[in-house]
């Protein structure tokens, strides 16, 4: 019999007819991910969001004995005792924005000088050991940060036992009112720039080598190439986290500033941060500190808002798209 002869094969009835596959559902494919995103949720909604309802107390002559249901509402009183003129509510506005413009000019741009400087080493084990060292103090608390400065800087401390057996008098940096602004500066710069870098170091390992040595071609140096290469690939990221800063901007480190406070004028230290902790907790005007809280929260998301829609115009992405 030939092939041509041979009956056909029938399929068998007890098999079923294969389905033809089809593409998982995304909620199927992304159901794992799902549940692991879950208790991080959950997290931020109790802790982050639900306290947010609390800000009604801002409207509110708030005691903590009769609580938020039964304190009695006094609708924008909070806020007229800010808007018209508090002294120690200006006074704390003042510090804030002269401290929040000096950490973004002079302590933003550094963890990128930093990670440039740091890109630059030959040798791999020399950078890994820097960075370990720059890495170190971010680890640390604020309350060991202040203790290691004042044991250096204080009355005391190091710099001026080695004046004194000099002859060479005293500098008095901890406690004077008038360098308040300086130290804190020189404490965020040495606490967190090596930690800020890891971000940017990040970035400069994805640049195209073949851009720098198209550069070299063209005769490019050092310099140029990074004007034009590396500082062009990490803009999305500067924007991006200048635009974060900017949400952030009018808190400016609550636990460093209380644990040099005492003993200090008020008027030199005080931002919003301690206002807030001094009137409320403190002095127990708790719907003024809301107000004041609110506020800042309140300008915190005007200035994400405003500085995103800036960098649209200017053609980068921000923090969400358009």
């Amino acid at each position: 019999m030939t092939a041509v002869d041979r009956p056909a094969l029938r399929p068998d009835p007890r098999e079923r007819p294969r389905e033809s596959a089809r593409p998982a559902s995304p909620r199927h494919r992304d159901k794992a991910l799902f549940w692991f995103a879950v208790p991080g949720t959950v997290v931020l909604l109790l802790f982050q969001y639900v306290p947010l309802l609390g800000n009604v107390i801002a409207f509110q002559d708030y005691q903590p004995f009769t609580g938020i249901m039964h304190s009695r509402w006094s609708g924008f009183d909070n806020f007229k005792i800010l808007f018209d003129g508090d002294p120690a509510f200006l006074h704390a506005l003042v510090n804030t924005l002269e401290l929040t413009l000096i950490q973004v000019v002079f302590v933003f741009p550094l963890p990128i000088l930093l990670a440039l400087l740091l890109n630059s080493l030959v040798s791999e084990r020399i950078k890994r050991i820097v960075q370990n060292v720059l890495y170190l103090p971010h680890f640390l608390s604020w309350v060991v940060v202040v203790a290691i400065f004042q044991q250096m800087l204080g009355n005391g401390g190091l710099l001026n036992v080695f004046l004194q057996a000099h002859e060479w008098g005293t500098w008095n940096i901890i406690g004077n009112p008038d360098l308040f602004k300086e130290l804190l500066t020189s404490q965020v710069i040495w606490k967190d720039t090596g930690w800020a870098t890891i971000l940017f170091l990040a970035a400069l390992t994805r640049i195209d080598t073949d851009l720098y040595e198209a550069s070299a071609v063209d005769g490019a140096g050092r310099l140029r190439q990074t004007w034009h290469v590396t500082l062009p690939a990490l803009r999305g990221l500067v924007v991006l986290l200048l635009i974060l800063r900017l949400g952030d901007a009018l808190s400016v480190g609550f636990e460093q500033i209380v644990l040099q406070q005492t003993g200090l004028d008020k008027n030199t230290t005080e931002v919003l941060d301690t206002y807030v902790y001094n009137n409320g907790l403190v002095a127990g005007q708790w719907g003024v500190s809301a107000a004041v809280g609110l506020v800042k929260g309140l300008v915190g998301v005007a200035l994400v808002l405003g500085a995103n829609k800036i960098a649209h115009l200017l053609g980068e992405e921000g923090i969400y798209r358009k």
